[in-house]
């Protein structure tokens, strides 16, 4: 199945569309949280309680016709809970056996609701499925259906009783996405559609085939050469000691992106090209990504820490200061 770039764009904003009847304001976030679903890959929305994570992602799944499944984080989860479990069986001859019971994560778009709550154990059950696309269970690997993506959400606020992410982990989720606060006018439409007796409801817009689709169309828009070694100076430059760190990197930061962070500017700048219409990418698709791509992959050092300076600090500082060429 193969899209042209109007219809790209014509999909996506029907998406956006529909979303945006029952999410107020957000626009920035559901751009990001598309572009990762067009992209097949992961996304971690970051936000104290009740700014709409979990009612985005639920929306965004019957926009898009996909199996949805829910998982809410607890400290007692286990990695059967996620992945699934062997249960034995009877058959009519009264021979026993055992019979795989896939576990939630076997669906299309799976929310892990407060990501940040399970152990290690549990976590690293989903980072194989996030990486894999693929759970193991007794030596036995089972795949998952295509298209499949996790959106996580967390809380920054309640840390007790939390286990931070893993540095591995986190760099397996193409963006973090901050939701930020409403503004009035927005939390004015909120209470009013939330509190009234109709119900705002949306329509299915397109399914898994179109999203791969939209996906294999986006690989294919070219970079220019210039914007590519950009992209790789950009990252180069969040390493302190690099030529063109900035002083903010060479102060706060302990360590800077991977090089999946190249990659997730790359494919994020692809198709925020194609979302404006254009079959190429520019600086201004770069910019835009740059931020909901490196914020996670940073490490401030203790001094970055103690003074609050945030990641996003020291991107914008970075993108301020790296010369074009």
């Amino acid at each position: 199945m193969a899209i042209s770039v109007e219809e790209f764009q014509r999909t996506a904003q029907a998406i956006q569309d529909e979303v945006a009847k029952v999410i107020v304001g957000q626009d920035e976030v559901v751009r990001y949280v598309l572009i990762c679903v067009i992209l097949g890959r992961h996304a971690l929305l970051e936000g104290v309680p009740g700014l709409g994570k979990t009612m985005l992602i639920r929306t965004l799944s019957d926009v898009l016709d996909l199996k949805f499944s829910r998982i809410q984080f607890t400290p007692d989860m286990m990695p059967a809970d996620i992945v699934g479990t062997n249960i034995m069986e009877e058959a009519d001859t009264g021979q026993r056996f055992f019979h795989f019971q896939p576990g939630p994560v076997f669906a299309n778009l799976v929310l892990a609701d407060e990501v940040n709550r399970a152990t290690p154990k549990t976590q690293s059950a989903l980072l194989e499925a996030m990486q894999e696309q693929a759970v193991t269970v007794a030596n036995e690997t089972y795949q998952l259906d295509k298209p499949f993506f996790v959106l996580a959400t967390q809380n920054p606020l309640e840390m007790e009783g939390t286990y931070p992410l893993p540095e591995a982990q986190l760099d397996r989720f193409l963006f973090k996405v901050d939701v930020r606060f409403p503004s009035t006018r927005e939390l004015v439409a909120i209470m009013e559609r939330t509190t009234g007796v109709n119900e705002a409801r949306v329509a299915s817009i397109t399914d898994g085939n179109t999203i791969m689709a939209m996906g294999e169309l986006a690989r294919q828009v070219p970079v220019p050469t210039h914007v590519s070694e950009y992209i790789a100076r950009l990252v180069v430059a969040t390493h302190p000691g690099s030529e063109e760190a900035s002083p903010l990197v060479n102060r706060y930061v302990r360590y800077g992106s991977s090089p999946r962070g190249a990659q997730a500017i790359t494919l994020g700048a692809k198709v925020w090209a194609l979302l404006e219409g254009r079959f190429n990418v520019a600086y201004d698709d770069v910019m835009a990504v740059a931020p909901a791509a490196l914020r996670h992959r940073l490490l401030l050092n203790f001094e970055g820490q103690a003074e609050g300076i945030r990641s996003d600090d020291v991107i914008m500082d970075a993108l301020k200061t790296l010369p074009r060429q």
